[in-house]
């Protein structure tokens, strides 16, 4: 579908996959005090268990690497309901040794807190391989069919068309996320309706979830298609030749925006019920549908621009209708009349109070984005720069579909791993110590991936630059491509740092360091573009992920849940 910037994590496109389901029994606290302490071996990638022979690299140190040598306790808020069992675990239960004296079986979790940071393909890697791939190949659909958007508009030769495609695309989706709290608000009620056995309750989420967005989308839709030329201005200026090209595009793209948020509420319901093919399925045949119009549209019925977004839009109501059956057919919805019912104000109050602090930062990453769309479309007059700048965002699309699929392995990893529980054997499952131990390695992950996505993109980008056929937007864009490339190195830390934001339910703090990064980039954006044109603006980005970085350091090192201070904490 139309290329979306993508280079703050999208809260709606977090997949959670049954393989990390808390499928383990909760027990009553009671039964904490019959459990027997195990010993349990080191894992392949440790030299000790202590927090101290876990170190590495200055890099990884400074991002994700603190005492794992403290006591597991409850998420708070999210999950103190749902825990049992003491939360004073014994601290040398890491070590390495045989099993238990009664001869249970050593859980997967605690030896996953044995772990070290570097991947070494053991039973936590294997685990989170598991996880990502499906999520990564959901990632990957939407930006690879964004591609052949970009490909086919660009064969027209006219780099105006890139240049106001892209503006129409920016608008839109800064105004979709506008409902973006829905899949992650909604995605975890499911999931604990579910987990509960309650299927009226997972009926109620999906229903409230499609009440509020269809009323969303019926005021979006009225903006966006009554007053084009209005909210284009906030990336495009007064009279610039691209809004020509812009408008007729946006018209046709404001009537998607219903179905796409059918579609979101969809891929949010079947990931909470751990149903994670489906979604991927209907992307990938929507997707398909979408590239086999382009061609036609565009060319051989001569709409041009427009044809791009009547393909979008054909595409996102199938997808739409695809879910609406499916979720009726699989009792996610009683009834189609049930979703335009006004649910009770104590049904919505959970959706919307969640909803509320991640649209903080979601307000801070639409301003960022629309404020880098508006100074690349005020470079030059001839579309060049906001051509070549669509070109770069491509090129960062080849690694960050993966590195932000990490991001929300760790929004869904994180929280299951906090949850205090037992297995069959009546052995602790989860808590702070195997949560930290899961961070450690997915940021481990992220530098890794980040320097190896960096590298293969800075090889693609002369294929990439292909999609023009124009030399001065190959020429415009080899800079800011090369740019995009050397970000990935830190933007795995960033992404999955802020994913592990999410997963602890520091909402709150997430959006104040979105909103400090903000301001580092609009002033940035001030400063380098009049200097360095269009790599200027991705210097500016290069501020803005390096302010992330740092809040993702005050979460890990300082005031999270997982920082060493309150590890201790709980262990004292």
């Amino acid at each position: 579908m139309a290329n979306s910037f993508v280079l703050g994590a999208a809260p709606h496109q977090q997949q959670q996959l049954s393989s990390y389901s808390c499928c383990s029994s909760i027990l009553p606290k009671h039964h904490s005090n019959s459990r027997q302490r195990k010993r349990h071996p080191r894992s392949c990638c440790s030299g000790s268990s202590s927090s101290s022979e876990n170190r590495i690299s200055d890099v990884i140190t400074a991002i994700s690497l603190s005492s794992s040598s403290s006591s597991s306790s409850s998420l708070s808020a999210v999950t103190a309901a749902s825990e049992g069992g003491d939360t004073n675990n014994n601290s040398n239960s890491l070590r390495g040794g045989g099993g238990g004296g009664d001869g249970s079986t050593i859980s997967e979790a605690a030896a996953a807190a044995a772990a070290g940071v570097w991947p070494c393909l053991d039973s936590l890697d294997r685990k989170l391989i598991k996880l990502s791939l499906p999520v990564i190949g959901n990632f990957a659909i939407n930006p690879l069919i964004g591609a052949v958007d970009l490909f086919w508009v660009g064969r027209m030769g006219n780099a105006l068309a890139v240049a106001g495609m892209a503006a129409a695309n920016q608008v839109f989706t800064s105004t979709f996320w506008l409902t973006s709290f829905l899949p992650s608000v909604t995605a975890t009620m499911i999931a604990k309706e579910n987990a509960a056995g309650n299927k009226k309750g997972v009926q109620d989420a999906v229903c409230q979830a499609l009440f509020v967005g269809m009323l969303v989308a019926v005021v979006a839709t009225g903006v966006l298609f009554t007053n084009p030329g209005s909210v284009l201005k906030s990336v495009i200026p007064q009279g610039a030749p691209s809004l020509a090209y812009a408008k007729p595009y946006l018209i046709i793209r404001a009537l998607a925006f219903l179905p796409s948020l059918i579609s979101l509420v969809g891929y949010s319901a079947f990931r909470g019920i751990l149903e994670t093919t489906t979604p991927v399925k209907i992307s990938a045949s929507a997707n398909l549908l979408n590239a086999l119009l382009d061609p036609i549209l565009i060319f051989s019925f001569a709409l041009g621009v427009p044809g791009a977004a009547y393909a979008t839009l054909a595409a996102e109501v199938i997808s739409a209708g695809a879910y609406l059956h499916l979720m009726r057919k699989r009792q996610l919805i009683p009834n189609l009349r049930r979703i335009v019912k006004p649910p009770q104000w104590k049904q919505l109050e959970p959706l919307l109070r969640g909803g509320a602090a991640l649209q903080l930062r979601n307000v801070a990453l639409n301003l960022t984005f629309l404020m880098v769309a508006r100074v690349t479309q005020t470079i030059d007059q001839t579309g060049v720069a906001a051509a070549a700048h669509a070109m770069a965002v491509q090129v960062f699309q080849v690694g960050g579909i993966v590195l932000l699929a990490l991001s929300t392995v760790a929004q869904t990893v994180v929280p299951n791993d906090l949850v205090i529980r037992y297995d069959q054997n009546k052995q602790k499952v989860g808590g702070k110590r195997v949560a930290k131990a899961t961070v450690n390695r997915l940021m481990g992950w992220g530098l890794i991936l980040g320097i190896l996505l960096g590298s293969m993109q800075i090889v693609l980008i002369p294929l990439i630059g292909r999609a023009s056929p124009l030399q001065e937007v190959r020429d415009a864009a080899r800079a800011p491509a090369i740019l995009a490339s050397i970000l990935q190195v830190i933007n795995g830390l960033v992404f999955i740092g802020e994913g592990v934001m999410v997963g602890t339910g520091n909402f709150m703090q997430l959006s104040l360091s979105t909103m400090v990064a903000t301001a580092g980039c609009l002033w940035a954006l001030r400063a380098f573009p009049p200097i360095f044109g269009l790599t200027g603006v991705w210097l500016s980005f290069g501020v803005f992920n390096l302010l992330r970085l740092t809040g993702v350091y005050i979460h890990q090192f300082v005031n999270g849940p997982l920082a060493p201070k309150n590890l201790n904490n709980e262990e004292e």
